[in-house]
This record gives structure tokens, C-alpha cells and sequence, in this order.
């Protein structure tokens, strides 16, 4: 009880946008997908809640959306 979810690793090639992620890693399955709930504050980075979907992630970033976790990777 209280564990959080494990935090998968994502390889990304240098920087990513947030809305790119959130569809590379699997955690939203359409781009319009990611774009409605960045919008409504339900993703965040690195613990923060994120509002904008073309905020640059970069390695070891690690955004949470719907109990699942992803960290940036390099690749």
C-alpha cells in the first residue's frame, strides 16, 4: 500500500515535447488525446503538474498521467 508505480524508461534522441512523449511512451494513445488531458492539468513532470504541451523534456524527466509512469531515456 502507498507504493507508487514503477517507472518505465522511454529512449528518446536528444529533447522531446511533452505531448510527443506522452504518445511515444504509450501513456495516451492519440496525439488529441495528449493535447486534452495536458490541457487539463491531469499530467505531470517530474511531480509538477504540467499545462503546457510543447514544454522540452529532457533525459531523466519523468511525467506521470493516469497511474503510470515513464522517465526520458537517453537513447
Amino acid at each position: 500500500m502507498g507504493e507508487r508505480t514503477p517507472v518505465r524508461d522511454v529512449e528518446v534522441a536528444g529533447t522531446i515535447r511533452l505531448g510527443q512523449f506522452l504518445k511515444l511512451s504509450g501513456l495516451v494513445e492519440h496525439g488529441a488525446d495528449a493535447k486534452d488531458v495536458v490541457a487539463a492539468g491531469e499530467v505531470t513532470v517530474n511531480g509538477r503538474a504540467e499545462t503546457r504541451r510543447g514544454c522540452q523534456l529532457t533525459q531523466g524527466d519523468v511525467v506521470a498521467f493516469g497511474g503510470d509512469r515513464a522517465r526520458v531515456a537517453a537513447d
